[in-house]
């Protein structure tokens, strides 16, 4: 497997075109000078010496050579093996509520990035655990299949908005059974699903999942977002807020009565978020009380560097041009192989 370890200083071959721009624009410029003091066909019979050739072949030399730096600075790299590591851990599918009751703010900033934030702290407490990530609302949808690769995780959770799932709802019962198809087979770690909900609009046989999922040893732990008392749905900006068919402003309420339930058939637990870290806390100890076995996982081991071969070209190339004069060598200047 080939790679660049840092791929951002391939941009550096941008300026490729200003040199050969610069470099012809030096040659017209050049050619003016000259037909200012003549033919320049009569003046290149006076500077006999003068070599265009060996001025063009200096020029490639260093375009070359700096190409070649570009390329090491980037540091290329071949995988040298891909080796089966072993690590014990759990797998944690995360179902995450996005519909729009979740941009309420009665939780500071707003249900959604606070579920968000949490979800980031939580991930940067994993070592060798798997996770994947679901989002649903009136549909549920893989966002990322079960992975060890934590970076990714963080990236795909960070770009998540209401306006990935297009059906509003709150479909509960299909998120918990995406997640169950989506544990890796024949595993033998422990599994859990963490789904994270206002509970609002319920739709599906939530807590018949929950049971189907609890049968396999799957438990089902919820985190509720909201509070109780509701919130308006900001939309549009400044103070305006969603707001139903007659005009009126929709208020959106944390369905506690139902994430509990739904926790309790998944045998699981539940825990309301609020502006503290008690949610955070409350599910890092849940995960670990989980029993870790081992989890196979296939990774590149080692990169080996591929910069030296480019670096002795580059150095080699340097050489020459430096070696390189403008003028015709005065002792080979006679011989000619090709005569």
């Amino acid at each position: 497997m080939f790679r660049f370890a840092n791929p951002d200083y391939l941009y550096l071959l941008f300026i490729h075109p200003f040199l050969v721009g610069f470099y012809v624009y030096a040659l017209i410029a050049k050619k003016k000078a000259l037909k200012r003091y003549g033919n320049p066909q009569l003046l290149s019979e006076l500077m006999p010496e003068v070599s265009p050739k060996r001025q063009y072949l200096k020029f490639w030399l260093l375009f070359a050579s700096i190409t070649l730096v570009i390329f090491i600075i980037a540091g290329p790299q071949f995988g040298s093996k891909l080796e089966t590591v072993k690590r014990e851990g759990v797998e944690i599918m995360v179902c995450l509520d996005v519909s729009n009751s979740m941009l309420a703010e009665d939780v500071a900033p707003n249900r959604l990035t606070k579920a968000k934030q949490m979800l980031s702290r939580l991930t940067d407490g994993f070592s060798n655990d798997k996770l994947g990530l679901i989002v649903f609302a009136g549909d549920a949808f893989t966002q990322l299949p079960i992975t060890s690769d934590y970076i990714s995780a963080k990236m795909f959770l960070s770009s998540i908005d209401p306006s990935m799932v297009s059906t509003q709802g709150t479909a509960i019962g299909a998120a918990i059974n995406l997640a169950m198809r989506s544990f890796t087979p024949n595993e033998t770690s422990d599994k859990t699903i963490i789904l994270i909900t206002d509970g609002e609009n319920h739709e599906d046989d939530a807590i018949g999942a929950a049971k189907k999922a609890a049968e396999k040893g799957v438990h089902v732990n919820i985190v509720g977002m909201g509070q109780p008392q509701g919130s308006p749905i900001p939309f549009g900006g400044g103070n305006n807020f969603m707001k139903d068919k007659e005009g009126n402003v929709v208020v959106t309420k944390l369905n506690e009565q139902m994430c509990q339930e739904i926790a309790a058939a998944g045998n699981g637990m539940y825990v309301r978020a609020d502006n503290t870290n008690a949610a955070l806390k409350a599910l890092q100890s849940e995960i670990e009380k989980m029993n870790k076995s081992e989890l196979d996982s296939k990774v590149y081991s080692e990169y080996n560097e591929q910069f030296q071969v480019l670096a002795w070209i580059a150095l080699f190339l340097l050489i020459v041009e430096f070696l390189t004069m403008d003028r015709k060598n005065r002792i080979f200047r006679k011989v000619k192989l090709f005569s």
